[in-house]
């Protein structure tokens, strides 16, 4: 069979893009951009750079200093309970732990099933069982990241080199011994890299979780751009990006140390 010059597969690509992109465009509704106004636009973003700094620390718990540190709180609490809930799944999910295939499919299943909803959908759940407050947003974390690092922690111990492991089956090891021997210290400086990680995501996640009543700067930043209070959402904003690029600093550098 005759292959497709390369020329001409580019050519497709382009057009199949361009047909999608129309596709999606389709049902929007475009009308909305005749009340956009520049002026308005300019004045938002004048109020926006010009950030509210008196609400950034009152000494009270809903300045946005504390609200800040509650977010950081939730999605380290999140990320710290999804870790370790996950390592039975990952246990259960790994083809290379078990002979019958069946087991690991249900294992990553469960994980698909588990990552399947945002978080925002699972703190709807949580305030609902619970109430609302911080303890719905560590759950909401908490259970996605049980999926997701799930996943990568599974796709880490299926990918891992099994010299260490015969090496341990050679002097007798068992299925225990050869696991706290052979695989974890392997897989631990991974596990943490990947965890420290979807910390900074849980960080950014909880900054939102509020917008349902699930704790953190969330509510404060919806409250605000409903009132448009455009230098109270400044400050806010400006808090979360500072926050996020100094954890990014932080595990950056543990990362790198772990390596």
């Amino acid at each position: 069979m005759k292959r497709i010059p390369a020329r001409i597969r580019h050519i497709l690509y382009t057009l199949i893009t361009l047909a999608f992109l129309w596709w999606c465009a389709w049902d929007i509704d475009w009308s909305t951009l005749g009340r956009f106004s520049f002026g308005s636009f300019r004045g938002t973003l004048a109020r926006l750079f010009s950030p509210e700094w008196s609400a950034f620390y009152t000494g009270g718990p809903e300045d946005v200093f504390s609200l800040m540190l509650l977010t950081i709180a939730i999605g380290f609490f999140g990320t710290s309970v999804g870790t370790l809930l996950a390592i039975p799944f990952v246990l259960l999910s790994s083809d290379n732990l078990w002979k019958n295939p069946v087991v690991p499919r249900i294992g990553k299943f469960i994980l698909n099933v588990l990552r399947a909803f945002p978080e925002l959908v699972y703190a709807i759940i949580f305030i609902k069982v619970v109430g609302p407050g911080p303890f719905a947003g560590v759950l909401a974390i908490g259970v996605h990241q049980i999926g997701m690092l799930g996943k990568l922690f599974t796709e880490e111990m299926e990918r891992m080199d099994e010299t260490a492991v015969e090496a341990c089956r050679a002097v007798g090891a068992n299925g225990v011994q050869t696991m706290f021997y052979a695989r974890i210290p392997q897989l631990m400086p991974i596990y943490a890299s990947l965890a420290l990680n979807h910390f900074e995501i849980a960080v950014r996640s909880a900054s939102t979780l509020g917008l349902v009543g699930a704790g953190g700067i969330g509510a404060t930043l919806i409250f605000a751009i409903q009132a448009a209070r455009w230098s109270r959402v400044g400050i806010i904003l400006l808090a979360v990006v500072v926050t996020v690029f100094l954890l990014d600093l932080l595990t950056g550098f543990v990362r790198k140390k772990l390596r």
